[in-house]
């Protein structure tokens, strides 16, 4: 059994070993014992803040073994992705170039560097250990810090996003960054992904990146075709979000090309399909035709739980049966209210 939680400062040596074994394309998860600290850090006075308008809070959460309490994943989620700045990205658009000499009009494909999705909330730094085996567990950290949100919806903006790691090859290499960010950075694309340390927000982005449209049909052919493209450790990411409510829109990575998901907070299932319920205690055999598997989270901030369990939800009541041993490991009594959401009929 596994829960969702708020990172502690006790957890910085297990996500460092996490760190040493995730994939150079998981850009935004910290690498480095100062970057993780920071991250820590920031999280926990995220949480301590009372807060009524999203600002520059960022909320971390560990996946916990409820047997051993070894940390098995973590993934966080940003109240405005450009907090400390601008949110770059490029923006797909079509420019119609017209000569009424020639009688000619045709569309061309464009990238736009811009900063559209500054205010929206961001998802971020998922990474579960051996996630390439489709675990639930993997879903359960996905989904768990949306139902913060769906808990505390005070703390976020009403658009959420999150960017997906492009293609690259068995060298690391992004052959949209070879064809585009190399002309004007100057240096490997790991190289530049460790100097911003994954972020989007840098004031050498703007500085370095162009200002003007770049078209698409210029590009070399190898760059075009990765553009919105998923890094293969990607999938199961891609499909947890798209089954929560995400859709692949108009932009993309502005390093790798990869595809950037957004969705409004009324799509997604944690927002629209969830339930305020209040807690009794299972203490009778029985009922397990009425079970569903859902998704459970506490509704309280810096102490907040989330995990996924088999529990009987009477709609009418407004209640939830759970048994003792979910109980304990949400930290919940008798009365405390959570957030349900049916995985599962």
């Amino acid at each position: 059994m596994y829960i969702v939680r708020p990172v502690e400062i006790s957890d910085i040596a297990a996500l460092e070993s996490l760190a040493a074994v995730a994939s150079l394309g998981v850009h935004t998860l910290p690498k480095t014992r100062a970057t993780i600290t920071r991250a820590v850090e920031r999280s926990l006075a995220s949480f301590a803040t009372p807060v009524m308008i999203p600002s520059e809070e960022s909320y971390m959460f560990v996946l916990e073994s409820t047997l051993d309490r070894s940390i098995a994943g973590t993934a966080a989620i940003s109240a405005n992705a450009g907090s400390n700045g601008t949110y770059f990205a490029f923006r797909n658009d079509v420019m119609q170039q017209v000569s009424r000499d020639l009688n000619i009009s045709h569309n061309v494909h464009a990238l736009t560097l811009c900063s559209e999705l500054t205010s929206h909330s961001q998802l971020s730094g998922f990474f579960v250990r051996g996630w390439c085996n489709g675990s639930q567990e993997a879903a359960l950290l996905s989904r768990a810090r949306l139902l913060f949100a769906a808990v505390m919806p005070q703390r976020f903006g009403d658009r959420f996003f999150v960017a997906l790691a492009g293609v690259t090859d068995s060298h690391a290499q992004s052959p949209f960054w070879e064809a585009l960010g190399r002309k004007f950075f100057q240096m490997d694309f790991m190289e530049a992904e460790r100097l911003i340390e994954g972020a989007r927000n840098r004031t050498l982005i703007v500085e370095l990146m162009p200002h003007y449209p770049v078209y698409v049909p210029l590009l070399p052919g190898d760059a075009q075709a990765v553009m919105g493209q998923i890094h293969p450790e990607g999938e199961l990411p891609f499909r947890l979000l798209t089954e929560e409510g995400f859709e692949p829109d108009q932009y993309i990575d502005i390093f790798d090309g990869g595809p950037i998901l957004q969705a409004h907070k009324h799509a997604l299932r944690s927002f629209s399909a969830s339930e305020l319920c209040r807690v009794v205690s299972k203490t009778a055999p029985g009922n397990d035709a009425q079970k569903k598997t859902c998704l459970i989270g506490t509704a309280r901030d810096e102490r907040f739980r989330a995990m996924t369990a088999e529990c009987v939800i009477h709609a009418p009541a407004g209640s939830v049966e759970l048994s003792p041993q979910v109980m304990r490991a949400l930290q919940v009594v008798t009365g405390d209210t959570v957030l349900c959401v049916k995985i599962q009929d």
